[in-house]
């Protein structure tokens, strides 16, 4: 059976579980790997390569990083001369042209974590905590100029685990894609690749979050609405709110069977509970600035005042 000639656009480390399925797949001939430009990290603010480049560096992989691929004439022309069947992208960082949109037999498919066209955008995985749902997936669309909205050729759920955080579904949704690309390929090396246009009444958007997203408004919201927004924000932007004045991440929380005010909150017994508008919340986990996170029952041992929680 014949290689099929692939390019590969991906940055961060999410990238690497599909660059290393096609760096091994036994009918791929993966000719490039573009990504990012190396960035200042770090203390020592080193300049460092992102993820897929270093996994291409060590597999002696040929690669090219660029800030923007439709600024880079050369090497889309180089690009053509390979005669690639396509290229695929994953977490690339930046939206393509019409000129490497049109490089490939078969164009360029790109790898979406949720079932387009629901979550649209760059944050799908923590928008599907954030609005609760039971399940999400991983979507392969043929790329047009409009973000997210090609023809579907591949999809496949993942159901979500109640507790589960943004963190550990980034971990697994890493790995199905590359279960997804793999299903992808074996379509197309048997000629059973279908174009399916996405339902445009069924879109919704997952924008970029920003640190200030991760505010907690205990007087505003329900005590499931805080827990998923603290799950589907954990590791990053993660969620915090002000005790006494003093910025506190909130790292765990449970639900807790007194009632209390909606935004307010008291020491019970060692436990520092916070009230929503539909019950209330233990904040189990905490870090207030300047400390190591730890259990609540030890931040509170520290305080003799008056307990405030609030949004500055």
């Amino acid at each position: 059976m014949k290689k099929l000639k692939a390019a590969y656009c991906g940055t961060p480390d999410f990238a690497v579980p599909t660059l290393d399925l096609l760096a091994n797949h036994p009918h791929i001939d993966l000719r490039y790997v573009i990504s990012m430009p190396d960035r200042p990290a770090g203390r020592g603010m080193e300049l460092k390569s992102p993820e897929v480049i270093e996994y291409a560096r060590s597999k002696k992989i040929n690669f090219f990083q660029t800030e923007n691929i439709n600024k880079e004439p050369e090497f889309l022309a180089k690009l053509k001369d390979e005669e690639l069947d396509f290229v695929v992208v994953l977490a690339f960082a930046q939206f393509l042209g019409a000129e490497m949109l049109n490089i490939g037999k078969l164009g360029c498919f790109n790898i979406h974590t949720s079932i387009l066209p629901k979550y649209r955008g760059a944050a799908p995985i923590q928008y599907a905590l954030l609005n609760g749902d039971s399940e999400t997936g991983v979507s392969i669309q043929k790329m047009v100029k409009k973000m997210d909205a090609g023809d579907l050729i591949h999809f496949h759920t993942v159901s979500i685990a109640q507790t589960e955080n943004g963190g550990q579904l980034y971990t697994r949704l890493k790995y199905q894609a590359a279960l997804a690309m793999n299903d992808l390929i074996l379509k197309v090396l048997n000629n059973r690749i279908t174009f399916t246009p996405q339902d445009e009444s069924k879109i919704s958007f997952a924008p970029t979050l920003k640190k200030e997203d991760g505010l907690l408004k205990f007087a505003e919201k329900s005590t499931t609405e805080i827990l998923n927004l603290i799950r589907a924000l954990d590791p990053w932007p993660g969620t915090y709110c002000f005790l006494n004045g003093k910025r506190m991440k909130v790292l765990l929380a449970e639900p807790y069977h007194i009632k209390i005010s909606p935004g307010k909150a008291q020491n019970d017994m060692g436990s520092l509970i916070v009230g929503c508008l539909d019950g209330s919340l233990r904040l189990s986990e905490v870090q207030l600035e300047g400390k190591k996170a730890g259990s609540d029952r030890e931040l509170l041992n520290g305080i003799k005042t008056e307990i405030i929680i609030s949004e500055s």
